[in-house]
């Protein structure tokens, strides 16, 4: 008996019939089976067609052009909107293409805000203080005097909630930001002669961008706001008394030293100043996902870059500015304290009528009170200590 194929056709029938039928078989072993009907579904059955390759979209592609707000030849900050473009297209295999334009070529510094907003450039790496007058909320993108060091600005931004208060600020003008550089504590600026006090201020015609120039008219000082690869110029030909950029290495680069001697610290208007990615919001909103994510990434990048490379150039930077001449001195304690004052008056008034800036001043000022409290217990101590030993000559 042919057991198997017995039970191949009774299959037909359902499940529950074959095996009755099979029980039956088995037991009346002298019956013999009937001979099973040929297996003609092999020569009949049409073969499948074979599954057609999947399609894998194209993915999209962008063509960015980026207006940086600094001169090409300032590589530390110019050189962080390279840094951010580079890893944007590594992420995105080249599929969003960022074009890194100097201050001047499309939109000059103070332009950056318009052109991006508008579409005429669809990102900005810039001082968002360039935009104060816009503004004065806008300066808490980058630093406000007597503000946070370059470790708080992050901490503020990142893990305080700081970036999101600025993104709702900014939703206003269309744009987008995120952090991309920090140049750590600024100097104080070059000035042909010594400042001992409140008085040698007044009247003094200083190069200084953004809030602080305004902070500094309430102690007597007339404020000039001058792009970076002009200063020079205005300092040689007397147009400008003093002026201030960023630290060592960029003022150097600018030949500052050679048109004033006396280099003063610390610039109290920039204690850590943060460069900023504004982006339009459109063109922000058009992108997938995952580019979005390669930009935010790629501003990371460049925030820790750039804070690395200052505090890389500026030790030589600062020595060789020594050995050619230029005389370091420190703001006077009464120096510091009249533009405390003058600091702290500046932002009640402008919070009063202002609750952009009101929303963003709690905000900030209530960590910058906590973070100094703890700064001073660990970072002070330790930094006090070597300080002196370095003093000493021991480091």
């Amino acid at each position: 008996m042919d057991r198997r194929s017995f039970i191949k056709k009774a299959g037909a029938a359902g499940t529950a019939a074959a095996a009755s039928l099979a029980g039956s078989a088995m037991a009346q072993t002298t019956e013999t089976a009937p001979a099973p009907a040929p297996d003609t579904s092999a020569a009949t059955e049409t073969p499948a067609a074979p599954a057609a390759p999947a399609v894998i979209p194209e993915a999209p592609k962008f063509k960015w052009r980026l207006s940086s707000g600094f001169p090409k030849r300032l590589e530390t900050l110019y050189g962080a909107a390279e840094v951010f473009a580079d890893s944007v297209r590594e992420a995105t295999d080249g599929n969003l293409d960022i074009e890194v334009f100097p201050t001047g070529v499309i939109v000059n510094e103070v332009s950056g805000l318009d052109a991006v907003q508008n579409g005429v450039v669809d990102m900005a790496h810039t001082a968002s203080y360039y935009f104060w007058e816009t503004d004065p909320t806008f300066a808490f993108g980058t630093g406000v005097p007597f503000g946070l060091n370059q470790r708080m600005t992050n901490a503020w931004l990142y893990a305080g909630g700081g970036m999101d208060l600025l993104n709702t600020f900014y939703a206003k003008y269309n744009v987008i930001g995120f952090p991309a550089g920090n140049t750590g504590a600024q100097m104080g600026g070059w000035f042909r002669k010594e400042i001992n006090s409140v008085d040698d201020m007044r009247d003094l015609k200083l190069r200084i961008g953004g809030f602080g120039g305004s902070v500094m008219e309430k102690i007597g000082v007339i404020s000039q706001d001058i792009p970076a690869d002009r200063i020079y110029q205005a300092l040689e030909n007397g147009v400008i008394d003093a002026a201030e950029f960023v630290g060592p290495y960029d003022d150097d680069k600018l030949g500052l030293n050679r048109v004033a001697k006396y280099y003063y610290y610390p610039g109290w208007w920039e204690g850590g100043v943060a460069a900023t990615n504004l982006i339009n919001l459109d063109k922000w909103n058009a992108l997938p996902e995952t580019y979005q994510e390669a930009v935010r990434t790629g501003s990371a990048l460049a925030n820790s870059m750039l804070t690395a490379r200052y505090d890389m150039l500026n030790p030589p930077a600062l020595k060789s500015l020594v050995e050619k001449g230029t005389i370091l001195r420190p703001y006077s304690h009464d120096v510091l304290l009249a533009c405390f004052n003058a600091a702290e008056e500046t932002y009640s008034e402008i919070a009063s009528e202002n609750e952009d800036f009101k929303t963003l001043l709690d905000s900030y000022m209530g960590y910058r009170r906590d973070a100094y409290l703890w700064f001073q217990i660990a970072e002070y101590a330790q930094d006090t200590f070597l300080m002196l030993q370095q003093r000493a000559g021991r480091l």
